[in-house]
This record gives C-alpha cells, sequence and structure tokens, in this order.
C-alpha cells in the first residue's frame, strides 16, 4: 500500500453527477466542477497537476518547494496544505529528509565493506598469493588508485544516462560480486586437492582475487562520487546549515565504518579455519565486508520511494569536451589582433554553444582549476598505510595489551569521530562568534598546513627511532660479534692484523664491521691456549657470531651465521638458542619443539609475539630436564639464549641481545595522528561541501568525482617522489613531503585569494530568467508580423 493510499489520498476519485458533471473528493475537502472531459483536467483545476499526483505516489513524498510551484489555485492551496500534512511530517526528522538516513546507513556499510577488505589485503597478497613485498606493495598501490580513478566513470554515468540513484544500485551489485568473487578465491579448499594446508592452483586463486577487486574498484569509485552528492539533491536550496551538518554526518559515517572494520577485520584473518586444514581465515576477513556491502545494497533500495530523484540533464561530459574543444579552435582561428579580444577564452564558442553552457563550464573549470595542488595532501594523508605503519614496526606497541604497527591506524577514524562533531559543533561557531570570515577555501588551506606540520612531527619521531636502531652491513661489508661462552677471559685477533679485544666471561661484543675482503682468520687466546677460526667464504652484507669456550685443556669454537639483517616485522621477536651444555639437549618452547643441539651448535631463529608475555623454556637431555620462564621481550627484539647448565630442575640461561627491542613507543605516533586528522576534518569535509555548493545543477557528480580524482593522484606522486628521491633517511624523506606540501599550501592560498564564490543556482535563474524574456520579445515580434500580415 502506498504513502498516499495509507493516509487516504488515494480517495482521490471522480463520481457523475450527471452526464456533465464530475465530483473529485479528498478526505477533508469536495470540489465540484462542470468538466465534461477527463480526470486530468479536474486535477489541474484543483491546481495540483497529475504529473505531480503520480509523482508522489511514485515517491512517496513530495517536497515544499514542488507544492508551491504546483499549486497556483485557491484549492490547490488546500491541496498542498493537505499533501504537506499528511506527508511531509513523515519524510521529515528533525529538519532533515528521512531519506538521508537510509543513504547515511548505507555509506557505513559500504566503508566497513571497503576498509575492512584493504586493511587485510596486503597480508593476503604476501601470505596467501605468496607475493614478494615489491609486488605485493605494487597491486595494491594500483587497486587503491584504481578506486579513486573510476568516480569519473561513474559522475558520467549518473549525470549523462543513468541518474545518480540507478548509477549507486547498479554499480553496488558489481561491487557486491566482486566482494564475493574476492571471498571465494581467498578459500584455500578451493583448490588445495592434497589437503597440505596451501592451494595446489595458484594461478586460479591468482586470476579470482583480480577479478574481484576489479569489480570492487568499479563499484567503489563508481559510487563514491554519486553518493554524497544524491544525499545533497534531498534538501531544499533554503536548508545550506541541513545540508552542511549532512556533509559531517555523512564523513563521520564513512570514517566510523572504516573504524570498526580496521579492528574487526584483522581480528577475523587472525582466526583460523578451513575443512581440510586450519589456515589464517581470510575467506571471513574477506566475506564479512562482502556481507556488509549486500547489507548496504539492501537498505540504500529499502529508501528508494522516499527519495528525490533528479533526472540526468544529458550527456554533459561530452558537451563540456565539445565546449571547451571548441572554444580553444575558435580562438586559435581567430588569434589575429584585428580581432577584439573577448572577456573569457571560453567566449569563443558562444557562435555554437548556448551562454548557460558557457557560464556552467567556467564555473566547473575555476573549481577544477582549485583542485590542481589538492592532489599532494593526499600523498600525505594516504603514507599512513605505508610509511607510518612501517615507522611503527620499530616502536614499542605496549599499551598495557599489545598493539600491532598496522593497528596505529585506528587512531585516525578514533580521532575522526571525535573531532567532526566537536569541530562542527564548538570550533566553527566559536570562530563564527570572533567575527573571522573562515571560508571554505580557507579552511582547506589550513587543512594542508596541519598535514604538513604531521610529517614535521613524523620526522622529529623518526630521529628518536634512528638513534636506537642497529647499523646492519652494507654490500662489501660483514659484521662479526665475538661471544665468550666460558668461564675465563680469551682475547681475540682478526687477522691480519685488523683489530684485538678482550671478550670477558659469559658476555658478548657488539657488531663490528669489517671489510668482507680483508678477514682472513680470528685467533683465540685464553693463557696458554690458542685456536684459530678460517673466515673464508663469508657473505657480504650478512653478520656472524663467533662463540667460543675454553673448556678442559682446548678452546671450542663456532662461527654462527646469524640469519637477519633488519628487525623483525609487526613488532614480533625472534629468538634462537645456543648450547652452552656439556651434552646434546632437546630444546623446546612453550612445548613446541625447537632443535636438538650438540654442544656449541645453535638453533634457527623462532618467532615469538611481541609485548609482555613470558614463555617456557625447557632443556631436556640424557638424565636431565630443567625449564625455566623467560623474561619479557618487548617488541621488535633478536635474542640468542645460551643453555648453560642445570641445576634442581632449574635451567641456567644467558640473554645475548642480537637486536635490542623498540624503545621508542608507538604513543609518541599520535601528535602526528592528530595534526593530520585535525588537518583531514577541515580539509576533506569542507572540499565535499564546496564541491557541491559550487557545482552547476547538471555537474555535481562531475566535481566530486574530480575532487576524488585528486586522491588518485595523490598516490602517485608518493611513488613519483619516493622513487625519484636518493634520501637515504626516512626522516629526510618527511621533511621533503613535508616542505613540498608547504610550498603547496602558498600556492593555493594565493590561488584561492583570487576565487570568487558563486551561487550555481542563482546565474541559472538568472538564464531562466532571461529565457523567459527572451521567449517573451520573440512572442511579441511574432504577434507584431502576424498584425503585419
Amino acid at each position: 500500500m502506498s504513502k498516499l493510499k495509507k493516509h487516504g489520498l488515494d480517495e482521490w476519485m471522480v463520481r457523475w453527477t450527471d452526464n456533465s458533471a464530475r465530483t473529485l473528493k479528498l478526505p477533508e475537502v469536495e470540489f465540484s466542477a462542470n468538466l465534461g472531459v477527463s480526470v486530468e483536467m479536474a486535477l489541474m483545476l484543483l491546481g495540483v497537476s497529475p504529473t505531480l499526483y503520480v509523482k508522489a505516489e511514485m515517491r512517496g513524498n513530495i517536497s515544499e518547494s514542488e507544492l508551491k510551484q504546483d499549486s497556483s489555485s485557491v484549492s490547490g492551496w488546500i491541496v498542498y496544505h493537505h499533501l504537506k500534512r499528511y506527508v511531509l511530517e513523515e519524510s521529515i526528522c528533525s529538519g532533515f529528509p528521512l531519506s538521508i538516513f537510509f543513504i547515511v546507513i548505507n555509506e557505513f556499510c559500504e566503508r566497513f565493506s571497503y576498509y575492512g577488505m584493504r586493511a587485510v589485503l596486503v597480508l593476503y597478497f604476501k601470505y596467501f598469493l605468496h607475493w614478494d613485498d615489491n609486488l605485493a606493495t605494487a597491486i595494491y598501490h594500483t587497486f587503491v588508485a584504481l578506486c579513486y580513478l573510476t568516480p569519473i566513470l561513474g559522475a558520467v554515468l549518473a549525470d549523462s544516462w543513468l541518474g545518480k540513484f540507478k548509477t549507486i544500485v547498479s554499480l553496488s551489485i558489481i561491487y557486491t560480486i566482486g566482494q564475493t568473487v574476492l571471498s571465494v578465491g581467498s578459500l584455500n579448499d578451493l583448490t588445495d586437492h592434497n589437503r597440505d594446508g596451501s592451494p595446489d592452483n595458484i594461478p586460479l586463486h591468482i586470476a579470482l582475487s583480480m577479478i574481484g577487486l576489479i569489480f570492487i574498484a568499479l563499484g567503489t569509485g563508481g559510487i563514491k562520487p554519486c553518493v554524497s552528492a544524491f544525499g545533497g539533491d534531498q534538501f531544499e536550496d533554503d536548508q545550506e546549515e541541513q545540508r552542511s551538518t549532512f556533509f559531517s554526518l555523512f564523513y563521520l559515517s564513512v570514517n566510523a565504518g572504516s573504524l570498526i572494520s580496521t579492528i574487526v577485520t584483522p581480528n577475523l584473518r587472525a582466526t583460523e579455519c578451513g575443512i581440510h586444514t586450519k589456515q589464517r581465515c581470510y575467506p571471513l576477513a574477506f566475506g564479512v565486508p562482502a556481507i556488509l556491502m549486500a547489507v548496504s545494497l539492501v537498505v540504500f533500495v529499502a529508501g528508494s520511494r522516499m527519495y528525490k530523484k533528479v533526472k540526468p540533464q544529458g550527456n554533459v561530459m561530452l558537451q563540456v569536451c565539445k565546449c571547451i574543444g571548441f572554444a580553444i579552435k575558435n580562438r586559435f582561428r581567430h588569434r589575429s589582433k584585428e580581432f577584439p579580444k573577448r572577456e573569457h577564452w571560453l567566449d569563443w564558442a558562444n557562435e555554437k554553444y548556448d551562454k548557460r553552457l558557457i557560464a556552467q563550464t567556467k564555473m566547473v573549470l575555476k573549481v577544477l582549476f582549485l583542485y590542481i595542488p589538492l592532489p599532494m595532501f593526499w600523498a600525505l594523508f594516504d603514507q599512513q598505510g605505508s610509511r607510518w605503519t612501517l615507522q611503527a614496526t620499530a616502536m614499542n606497541g605496549d599499551f598495557g595489551i599489545p598493539v600491532q604497527p598496522d593497528q596505529m591506524q585506528i587512531v585516525n577514524p578514533i580521532l575522526i569521530v571525535i573531532m567532526v562533531p566537536v569541530v562542527d559543533s564548538v570550533i566553527y561557531p566559536l570562530i563564527k562568534k570572533c567575527k573571522i570570515n573562515f571560508t571554505p577555501l580557507k579552511k582547506i588551506t589550513v587543512g594542508m598546513f596541519l598535514a604538513s606540520l604531521a610529517f614535521v612531527a613524523a620526522a622529529l619521531l623518526q630521529v628518536q627511532i634512528d638513534k636506537t636502531t642497529p647499523v646492519f652491513p652494507a654490500a662489501g661489508q660483514t659484521q662479526i660479534r665475538l661471544m665468550n661462552l666460558g668461564n675465563v677471559s680469551a682475547t681475540v685477533q682478526f687477522q691480519p692484523q685488523l683489530r684485538s679485544v678482550d671478550v670477558a666471561p659469559k658476555e658478548a661484543t657488539d657488531y663490528m664491521i669489517f671489510k668482507t675482503s680483508q678477514l682472513q682468520s680470528l685467533d683465540v687466546a685464553s693463557g696458554s691456549l690458542q685456536t684459530t677460526q678460517p673466515l673464508e667464504g663469508l657473505l657480504e652484507g650478512k653478520r656472524y657470531t663467533f662463540a667460543f669456550q675454553v673448556f678442559g685443556t682446548g678452546i671450542n669454537s663456532n662461527l654462527l651465521f646469524d640469519n637477519v639483517t633488519s628487525k623483525p616485522e609487526e613488532g614480533k621477536n625472534l629468538i634462537r638458542f645456543i648450547n652452552n651444555y656439556v651434552s646434546t639437549i632437546n630444546v623446546t618452547l612453550d612445548d613446541k619443539a625447537v632443535a636438538v643441539l650438540p654442544p656449541l651448535d645453535a638453533s634457527n631463529y623462532t618467532t615469538v609475539p611481541g609485548g609482555k608475555a613470558l614463555h617456557i623454556i625447557k632443556a631436556t637431555t640424557s638424565s636431565s630436564s630443567c625449564t625455566i620462564s623467560s623474561k619479557k621481550f618487548g617488541f621488535g627484539s633478536a635474542y640468542t639464549i645460551s643453555i648453560n647448565d642445570c641445576n634442581q630442575g632449574i635451567l641456567n640461561i644467558s640473554y645475548y641481545e642480537d637486536i635490542p627491542p623498540s624503545s621508542v613507543h608507538m604513543a609518541w605516533q599520535i601528535p602526528q595522528y592528530f595534526l593530520l586528522t585535525c588537518g583531514e576534518v577541515v580539509f576533506s569535509v569542507t572540499g565535499l561541501e564546496f564541491s557541491y555548493s559550487q557545482a552547476p545543477s547538471n555537474m555535481k557528480s562531475v566535481l566530486q568525482a574530480g575532487w576524488l580524482l585528486t586522491v588518485a593522484v595523490g598516490n602517485i606522486i608518493v611513488l613519483i617522489v619516493a622513487g625519484a628521491s636518493k634520501l637515504s633517511k626516512q626522516w629526510a624523506e618527511y621533511v621533503l613531503f613535508a616542505a613540498l606540501l608547504f610550498v603547496v599550501c602558498i600556492i593555493f592560498a594565493i590561488m584561492a585569494n583570487f576565487y570568487t564564490y558563486v551561487d550555481p543556482n542563482e546565474i541559472e535563474a538568472q538564464f531562466n530568467e532571461q529565457e523567459k524574456e527572451d521567449k517573451k520579445d520573440e512572442d511579441d515580434r511574432e504577434k507584431e508580423t502576424d498584425s503585419k500580415m
């Protein structure tokens, strides 16, 4: 049952009182007229056109402006008040159209789906598809860039053919299919025929994943410029304040979806699932976003009857491009000085195109020109997921509970959820009370400046991290550390006469750097005892530990290869064991077998989670078994643990620090996140609103797509600058990006100073009025011509 029917408005009916009379009846109003024709004519006499009635039936609501424009007679105003009483009150909530709540919920679910999937995508590439870091990163950024390039397609579809509503629905279906295909492609059991825990047909999984990601990019990018603009369409021209609040609420839903999904999907991925073998649960991590995307589609369609749907107004992009092309071509043809100059170069299109299109194109180009510096902001902003996450891997994530480096990205949406209402309800009103004209372009400028400051903070933090980062050997170099496991001191001579080092008992030196080609041997002397360790076949760029002990009448030694040349990833720790016992031992860690070690032999490194967790170390010989709890390893460390002896079931061990744990706390990243988030609030929310307010009615999605295109260009800038710069220090790269954005900020401020704000509705109203006058003049001329004839 439709809304109009439910409210009794469907009781509009025609009753023949005689052969020439009909009565049109409302629940409260009867109107009789001698019509002798159709119902349509009766409706028109009532002041309500049949078009409006059909529109009300189909949509379920009528805007006040539509009613006022359509209700011209006295009886029409009665109908207007009736419809307003029964329809508008149900479609309005606290001054907002009820339809926008469907749009906001839709956006929340879609952003949950997108960010939830993207949060685990790189790990999926690396650990499931077994791509190396470079390929995984390249495909990831290609996907993100594609997501922000496809808004052009969505804008053209919405403004030229399908309209925003149909475009959103159509591309959301493609989006949902893409998420589903990606989830299916991550099923390990799909091709694990031998049940060994690894997919047997990797190309099939890659193909499904790429198809899914292409569909997702088309979907998420295509609807991106349409959803916010469609929400803006739901407001009347006199609802500027409500529209502004809507854009803040809209952006809040984006970050709420991002926040929750960034917490949920990594935890889903970390669980284990599978039919035959238990693996990281990528199908669940991708499946939940797929479900949320389906929910998003259902919610959006459910509000269909309430939406105000603006019809597409032709192939605008093609018209604009043709108009620009003709203007340039015509100006080139008339470049001679004998032709007078025109006020604007687009005015050279006057010969072929109407003034309305030229004026609209001017408005669009003015805004797009302002967009030129904006990608630099996104070049810095999107490094939260790359450079800043890598920065966090070298930091201490102990917040009472272990926080992984990639989880620090949650700080941004948390701060967004807090800052958007604070800025909207507190900061902006205070600025207004101070009588400061804080225009949208000034807000964008401030946002860019704050982002620049954020990278200055990141650079200062990186300097402190670098002070605690170990130095690893470069090409042509080798590092060697000496480890005395015995109970007496010894002296080690690096031959040929490179260095002599004294090593105390149960101590180890720091890693020492030598040119690989110069090292020949190590001579160890303790009292009258001596031994020599040849150093043939050392690898360049690697680390070695020379472990030795004075035992009885001789010196035992072993050159260990330290297969670690960087800090452990994601704050994890590396542990290995060396047997300083008199007999072979079987070592376990937390009841998991590590290695069976002969005397002075070492195990491979074992990965353990970062944090405060204690681990049970157990060493078993043929005659005894001893255990001990480990110390807390912190984050990003590597240790060699010497198993010395056993006393009454208690294991005696020594710790040797191969790589020190991260000592700079992750909390020090919060200031840079705070500055960047403040910049985002005044930059991005304002950008959405500014794009809508300055766009002609038939080109709003085009400008929205142009705004989103700046994000894609920003990602490309990161690749160009990071690839072209030869800076060896990360802090220097942060300073470079900060300086570039600061320069761009100044340029943008100058450009904004010359920008004149326009009211597209007012300009279009002027053209409408001019067209009416022109038509009236044309009619008068025709009448004058007819009278003369």
